[in-house]
C-alpha cells in the first residue's frame, strides 16, 4: 500500500470525523479516487521498463511514498546525496544549477516521467544539480535502499535499473554541436508538452541560449 507521506495529518482530522460516518465515506473515497490513477499510471510505465506481475507491484507498492509538493518546493538541494527516484504523475519538474546567480537548466521532467540526478545517485557523492518543483506537483518517491531490498527479494526488479539507464539517454543542450533551431526541433519532437508546461526563459536555459534567440526559433514554425 503506498504510503501517502503529504497526508501526515490526514490521520488525526479522520479521527475526528469517525463519529461522522458519511463524511468518513466521502473522504475515503476521495483518496482512493486520487491514488488509483496515479497507481495504474506507474504500472503502465513499469510495464514498459520490464515484466512485472501483479504480485510483484504489489510488493513495490509498499516501498512507495506518495508525495504532494507545492510549486517551488525542493525535492533535492545542491550538496545532499540523491537517495531516490521520482515518478511525475501530475505536474512537472525541473534540474539546475547556479552559474553566477542564475539558473542554468540541465534537465526537464514532465508526467509520466522519472526524476533523478543520475551521477550523485550512482556514485552517492553530493549533488551539484538542484530539483524543484515547477508546479504543483505529485510524484511517487522509490529509495534507493527499498530497489536494493527489492533486488534482494527477488531479481525480477533487477529491471528498474532501466529507470537509471533511462536517466543516462535524455538528450543534453550543453554543447554547440547542433544550431539553435535544430536544438529547438529537437525538443519539441521528443517532449512537445515542454512548452505547455515551462516558462520560455526554463526551456531557453535548457537549450542553451538566450531568451531571444528561442523566440527567433519558435518563428521558424
Amino acid at each position: 500500500m503506498i504510503h501517502p507521506e503529504s497526508f501526515g495529518t490526514l490521520e488525526n482530522f479522520i479521527q475526528s470525523e469517525l463519529q461522522h460516518p458519511l463524511v468518513f465515506r466521502q473522504i475515503a473515497y476521495t483518496y482512493k479516487d486520487l491514488v488509483s490513477p496515479c497507481e495504474h499510471m506507474l504500472k503502465t510505465d513499469l510495464d514498459k521498463t520490464g515484466k512485472f506481475s501483479q504480485s510483484d507491484f504489489e510488493q513495490l507498492e509498499k516501498y512507495l511514498v506518495l508525495r504532494h509538493l507545492k510549486k517551488n518546493e525542493i525535492l533535492l538541494d545542491q550538496g545532499q546525496i540523491c537517495q531516490s527516484v521520482y515518478f511525475i504523475s501530475s505536474g512537472s519538474a525541473y534540474q539546475f544549477r547556479y552559474e553566477d546567480i542564475h539558473e542554468k537548466v540541465t534537465d526537464l521532467h514532465l508526467q509520466k516521467e522519472w526524476c533523478l540526478n543520475y551521477s550523485s545517485l550512482i556514485s552517492q557523492t553530493p549533488s551539484q544539480n538542484i530539483i524543484k518543483a515547477n508546479s504543483e506537483t505529485t510524484a511517487f518517491e522509490l529509495r534507493l535502499t527499498a530497489i536494493h531490498e527489492l533486488i534482494a527479494q527477488s531479481p525480477v526488479f533487477l529491471q528498474l535499473g532501466k529507470i537509471l539507464e533511462g536517466a543516462t539517454f535524455r538528450t543534453q543542450y550543453l554543447d554547440n554541436s547542433m544550431s539553435p533551431l535544430e536544438r529547438y526541433n529537437d525538443l519539441i519532437k521528443k517532449q512537445p508538452l515542454v512548452l505547455q508546461m515551462f516558462p520560455l526563459k526554463l526551456i531557453a536555459s535548457y537549450l542553451n541560449m538566450t531568451p531571444e534567440t528561442l523566440s527567433r526559433a519558435r518563428s521558424c514554425f
